[in-house]
């Protein structure tokens, strides 16, 4: 049986980042990382197109927090402890330079998730961590003041365990036995599968500016749409998949959305219509593209308002003009199922936040048992929020330990 001071069980994101910070801390502990892959950061190489899309540039708690649908509430505290600002200055004294880009996620600047992986490795490697891979936790136990973990290669002792596995249903199961409540999980972050003619041709199109409601959920987003192969896609759809989640899976991922397109009200859209009526009366509907939207889409939309090819401006009447205002403002449509958003599969779900103290995010059910990332059921919208979770659970945890 081998003893070690601190068990990390999970070598992500979040098991590295605390293992690192607790070995500078303090330089006597003897800690080991238990990974059941044949390699860990799995997640941050995949993450933002292989290029690891780090945290976000949002320097305020208050407004940080609004991008998590599960976590809000118990991350104001610890956001005020580790924050944004935090974990570039942390990347940044050990050579890893970080840049914002234009919609506010955060890459290194190499543009790479090797070098987030590298930096890791060799800060581990460093403070003389210990990392076994193939090593999977079969059970966690306590005898008086000890941690036993029995693994597929062995057993392990330790005083403090600190638990980053994610989405692991079998090591939930094994939290369970130990008194915790585990959220079941459902899928976050997903795309919509919508089977509609108005937007079967025009895959790759995107509106810049949509409103999107869910119609008899209170449930509404804003922001960029793509069309897909399959449906839709982008931040005002995946915002919506993690802030319905729940949701959803209830209405087992059949639902109808009504798409303002142009951020306007029916009455003022039918009003600007009738302008262009007046304006343009000798040129077509379909060929004049109106309010910035995409050119296909806008006769897409013409389309389904009735509203023939060659039909002008002048010639639409007053059941074509209310159709196209129905179109661009109140479009309904199917939702019919959802397709996972590329590798970034997040879960909601985890154990029970009740059962958490945020300050240190040790258990208050055992003592020396503490958590950080996925595990718990705090999820985010994507664009590197689900990592300054971790990163700030990660370190508060780190702290925890060590003192």
């Amino acid at each position: 049986m081998k003893a070690y001071d601190v068990i990390i069980i999970g070598g992500g994101a979040a098991g590295f980042f605390a293992a690192i910070n607790i070995a500078e801390q303090n330089t006597n502990l003897k800690i080991i990382i238990l990974e059941r892959g044949k390699e860990g950061l799995q997640k941050v190489k995949i993450s933002g197109g292989g290029r690891c899309n780090v945290t976000h540039a949002e320097f305020i708690p208050s407004e940080l927090v609004q991008n998590y649908p599960r976590g809000e509430k118990e991350l104001l505290g610890s956001f005020h402890q580790f924050m944004t600002g935090d974990t570039m200055e942390w990347f940044e004294k050990r050579g890893v330079a970080l840049k914002i880009e234009e919609d506010g996620r955060m890459f290194p600047v190499s543009n790479s998730s090797q070098t987030i992986i590298d930096c890791f490795l060799s800060e581990a490697e460093k403070h003389g961590v210990d990392v076994l891979y193939n090593h999977s936790v079969k059970s966690i136990q306590k005898k008086h003041d000890l941690w036993l973990l029995e693994t597929n290669q062995g057993d392990f002792t330790s005083k403090k365990i600190l638990i980053a596995t994610g989405s692991n249903s079998k090591i939930w199961d094994l939290l369970k036995h130990l008194g915790h409540t585990v959220s079941q999980p459902v899928p976050s972050l997903f795309t919509f599968d919508i089977k509609d003619t108005r937007i079967k041709d025009i895959p790759g199109v995107v509106a810049q500016n949509v409103a999107i409601k869910v119609v008899d959920s209170y449930l509404e987003s804003e922001g960029p749409l793509l069309i897909t192969h399959v449906g839709m896609s982008a931040p005002a759809i995946l915002k919506l998949s993690a802030f319905g989640a729940l949701e959803f899976e209830k209405r087992d991922y059949k639902f109808q959305i009504k798409i303002n397109f142009i951020r306007q009200s029916f009455e003022d859209c039918l009003h600007g219509l009738k302008a262009f009526k007046q304006d343009l009366a000798k040129k077509t509907v379909f060929k004049f593209t109106q309010y910035d939207l995409p050119k296909r889409l806008w006769q897409q939309l013409v389309l389904a308002s009735n509203i023939s090819i060659s039909t002008t401006w002048a010639d639409l009447n007053k059941q074509q003009l209310e159709a196209l205002a129905l179109q661009l403002t109140d479009a309904e449509f199917k939702v019919t199922g959802k397709s996972t958003f590329k590798e970034e599969f997040v879960t909601a779900g985890g154990i029970d936040l009740k059962e958490v103290n945020f300050k240190t995010f040790e258990s208050k059910l055992h003592k020396d048992l503490y958590f950080a990332g996925e595990i718990l059921n705090i999820d985010a919208i994507t664009g590197g929020f689900n990592f300054q979770n971790a990163w700030t659970g990660a370190f508060i945890a780190a702290r925890s330990i060590v003192d």
